[in-house]
């Protein structure tokens, strides 16, 4: 399967299964609403979520997106980026966080200054996946 393919679907279906990596070398995984940026899938995180901590000490990673009957899905394995407020800047994540936003979602906020005031509230950071292996039966 390509990259272009496997993007294409996260475009499609957002709801994904991120895993991590704990200390322990056991899986983590989290249910999260994925989409496409940058050539990357994105999606937000809470700055105390468990998926960050283990992306800080271990940025491997595997993303599965199914669809929603899931007879068809895309794994996306990876080394993450973490994008927060010491690497990007506040007025860089916060449009970094409209735009994931909007990949996510697949429309505009109703709010964007309500939207950013939570995101900043939350601690929020922006979690970037860019293909290195790819497969399913998309």
């Amino acid at each position: 399967m390509s990259t272009t393919k496997a993007l294409d679907f996260v475009r499609a279906n957002h709801l994904s299964v991120f895993t991590t990596f704990r200390k322990d070398g056991n899986a983590q995984m989290s249910i999260v609403t994925a989409g496409v940026f940058d050539g990357a899938v994105v999606f937000t995180t809470r700055g105390v979520a468990a998926k960050l901590a283990n992306l800080r000490r271990n940025p491997r990673c595997s993303l599965l997106c199914a669809s929603r009957d899931w007879r068809s899905y895309v794994v996306i394995e990876s080394i993450a980026e973490i994008h927060d407020v010491e690497k990007s800047g506040r007025d860089r994540l916060r449009l970094l966080l409209r735009d994931v936003y909007r990949a996510c979602a697949d429309k505009e906020h109703p709010n964007w200054q309500e939207y950013d005031e939570a995101m900043h509230e939350q601690g929020r950071a922006v979690i970037m996946v860019k293909p290195s292996r790819v497969y399913g039966t998309a």
